[in-house]
């Protein structure tokens, strides 16, 4: 199967130029703040605002991607969670048969943080997915620009 397509936005901002390789028919998001859905709860509602305002400072926020930033939000929250219980608990527990074994919510904890990098990383909130692309900054003026008007 391969690897997931680049989106078109990504192979442009990166300095992709050649027309072969852009999708001229890729649909194009709505822009704007998602709004949290009501199943989240509270805690999680607070991680999608604050993903939400990220994604919106980067200027790639779209109400478009509110499921997906509820499935990461959810996610973000079971890490919260199975950490504490992880913390209060420990990492491994003496079995009637007095085998040392690791608790289950460390391998919970380990699935959940895992999806949730994946997550973070489609929404190029991580630093390798962040290093993939350029911010397109505008070229600096020429300091000696004017002396060509002089002459």
């Amino acid at each position: 199967m391969g690897r997931k397509p680049k989106p078109t936005h990504l192979k442009i901002v990166a300095g992709e130029k050649r027309p072969s390789r852009i999708n001229k028919d890729e649909p194009v998001a709505n822009q704007g703040l998602a709004v949290a859905p009501a199943w989240l709860s509270s805690r999680a509602a607070e991680i999608f605002d604050q993903i939400s305002a990220t994604l919106h400072g980067m200027g790639i926020a779209s109400p478009d991607d509110t499921h997906a930033l509820a499935l990461c939000a959810s996610r973000l929250e079971e890490v919260e969670i199975l950490t504490v219980m992880v913390e209060d608990a420990g990492r491994t527990y003496t079995s009637e048969g007095g085998l040392v074994k690791a608790r289950p919510e460390v391998a919970m904890r380990n699935e959940a943080m895992r999806h949730a990098q994946s997550l973070l990383a489609e929404f190029g909130l991580t630093p390798s997915a962040r290093s993939k692309v350029s911010a397109g900054k505008a070229p600096e003026a020429n300091p000696f620009a004017g002396l060509d008007d002089a002459i």
